[in-house]
């Protein structure tokens, strides 16, 4: 059956592991695609939506580079949402509602018309390695697949155990087994392993609930979309809802405390800080009588509705109890209730910045494996080991995104460099630089970079040549060209803004407080140079954001440039960092197991002090 060798294996049919095998194949390589079940590539395991805080800005930097999950969010989205609108653009966030079943159709279908990916259903129980080196994978029926690299993505299904109340049984996921045997390899490989824990709240009947009772929470009024390709706005969208929990409903799910596999100890591992169980906030939050839930459905025609807000693995029956007294949802009826899951993961300190192992050569991780939680981190991870496992078959430079250039290089970077505990989200505040990482220039800061290595096409590099060329454009207009008080000065009143008696550039009319672009396309001048270009939404944007907020910018490019220079301060391949007194035992042990490449990383390491990095520059001539 697999007399031939492919180039890359990408084991798991996730988030990570499509982009994973779409990257590899887009660059060239001969992929196989290898998963426990094929009808479940792409799915939606917890919320059916896409992007959120900073990890709507994930999404369009994966579009930016050329891989396919904003155009799959696109194609099935249901509703979209610009997050954070009332602060600065850098904490835009785009979000989108998805049809679960449409969503992982989509992903399916662009797969499989993608060429260089084979597809084959089956359980991975092993590595194929020599001389430390992966050469293939091993199936569960024994068979053996021989390749050049191997990317793992195995999501939650390492070793899975899944906690109803007191009930445990193993699964990656409510109705799947759990993958066995590849933990226990690469153990024996000197691999250091973790458990982590996640969970979902209960799905229910959407026909079974008063929504008149609920808080409406509609789409945008004019919606947006994640790629910057040619998909579609929505022209229409589903509501979701929004009610509360009450002191009754938390008094009922207490009752269920001493058969919680949380509180009686039979989970003993972390879950996601930011996405705590029912349980786990009125426990934490005990002077609070009340949390919001969301009523998200799971598509457009599908009755089904995801309970944001009540992820939980107390005992069904306290689950039911609870729900039924939360207003709307007096007359409840369950599709299936929540529960958490306990996995395996490999702390990420163990790979390089490519996502390849530095203990094996050609395997990769990706996605929840490293530790991460999120469709969006995880995506990203698989793009990026997609297609530097590529690059290192073709013996080229690896894709390295900075912390100044993307979300992706900040997450993987934080990964390598500080390892993690508990599961790794993505949040804006992680972004020393998110004034220059925005979701609205994402296209500009990665399509070059992706363009270089063959992997973006040249339709994308010229759509964001236009872009550029057409925003700045736009801004040199304002920077050139004069407004007179008598046409500002009503627009400066409406925004109770001091008048001005001689005219000016209007770059700096723009520049106060509350002028919008709105206000400048009140002036004619404005007006027609923006309808004899035909500019967009899109260029009139960005161009607003390139005016209002260039002071930032520019102090944000000088701070990144300082950072620049302590990352062409290369540290040797192995270096004995034990031979340096000097340096704390903290910064001796941590640096010795992280092996930092770059001065820069080094001084990101947990426990890394000023003076260590001193004497370490001194060490190094610098």
């Amino acid at each position: 059956m697999f007399g031939e060798e492919y180039d890359v294996i990408v084991v798991g049919g996730g988030h990570a592991g499509a982009e994973a095998a779409a990257a590899a194949a887009n660059l060239g390589s001969k992929t196989l695609l290898v998963t426990m079940n094929l009808q479940n590539i792409g799915q939606m395991s917890c919320n059916p939506a896409m992007g959120g805080i900073a990890k709507g800005q994930i999404v369009r930097e994966i579009d930016a580079l050329g891989g396919y999950s904003g155009i799959v969010s696109d194609k099935s989205a249901i509703q979209f949402k610009m997050l954070n609108k009332s602060k600065g653009p850098a904490m835009w966030s785009p979000r989108t509602q998805n049809d679960r079943m449409r969503f992982a159709e989509e992903w399916r279908l662009m797969l499989e018309r993608t060429p260089n990916v084979d597809f084959y259903q089956e359980m991975v129980s092993g590595l194929l390695i020599e001389n430390h080196k992966v050469v293939g994978v091993k199936t569960s029926l024994g068979i053996d697949i021989r390749s050049k690299a191997v990317v793992l993505t195995n999501g939650t299904f390492l070793n899975g155990l899944i906690h109803i109340g007191e009930k445990q049984f193993g699964g990656g996921r409510a109705g799947e087994k759990a993958a066995t045997g590849i933990t226990e390899q690469l153990v024996e490989l000197g691999f250091e392993s973790g458990r982590m824990k996640t969970g979902t709240p209960p799905r229910v009947d959407g026909r079974s609930l008063d929504y008149s009772k609920m808080i409406v929470q509609p789409g945008d009024a004019i919606p947006e979309k994640f790629s910057y390709t040619n998909t579609k706005p929505l022209a229409h969208q589903r509501d979701c809802y929004m009610t509360h929990t009450s002191a009754m409903v938390h008094d009922l799910l207490r009752e269920g405390f001493d058969r919680s596999p949380m509180f009686n100890g039979r989970i003993k591992s972390l879950g996601p800080r930011y996405c705590p169980s029912i349980e786990d906030k009125i426990n934490r939050f005990a002077d609070k009588d009340s949390h919001q839930m969301f009523i998200e459905p799971e598509g457009w025609e599908t009755v089904e509705v995801y309970v944001n807000g009540f992820s939980t693995s107390l005992p069904e029956d306290v689950q039911f109890k609870a729900l039924r007294s939360v207003v709307g949802f007096e007359k409840v009826k369950f599709f299936r209730p929540g529960y958490a899951i306990e996995y395996d993961y490999f702390p990420p300190t163990q790979l390089k910045h490519t996502l390849e192992t530095k203990l094996v050569k050609n395997l990769y991780f990706a996605g929840q494996i490293n530790g991460t939680t999120g469709y969006e981190e995880a995506a990203s991870q698989g793009l990026m080991a997609g297609i530097n496992a590529h690059l290192k078959l073709k013996e080229e430079n690896p894709l390295i995104l900075k912390r100044d250039e993307a979300y992706i290089g900040v997450l993987i970077d934080d990964l390598i460099t500080k390892g993690t505990e508990e599961p790794y989200r993505m949040f804006t505040s992680r972004a020393e630089y998110r004034t220059l990482l925005r979701q609205d220039n994402a296209d500009l800061r990665l399509t070059p970079l992706s363009h270089a290595i063959g992997f973006a096409t040249d339709e994308r590099m010229k759509r964001m040549e236009q872009k550029l060329e057409q925003s700045e454009a736009l801004v040199n207009f304002f920077k050139e060209t004069s407004v007179l008080p008598k046409d500002i000065n009503p627009i400066f009143e409406s925004v109770d803004s001091a008048l001005v008696k001689q005219s000016d550039k209007m770059y700096k009319a723009f520049s106060r407080p509350n002028v919008t672009m709105d206000h400048m396309l009140q002036l004619d001048e404005v007006s027609n140079f923006v309808k004899e270009n035909n500019f967009d939404g899109e260029i009139l944007e960005q161009a607003e954001v390139q005016i209002k907020y260039s002071g930032y910018i520019a102090k944000e490019k000088v701070n990144a440039d300082k950072l620049h220079r302590l990352e062409a301060v290369k540290i040797p391949a192995n270096f004995d960092y034990s031979k340096l007194k000097s340096l704390s035992f903290e910064a001796r042990e941590k640096m010795t197991k992280i092996q930092p490449v770059t001065i820069s990383q080094a001084s990101r390491i947990s426990g890394v002090t000023p003076s260590d990095i001193s004497v370490l520059l001194v060490f190094l001539g610098r």
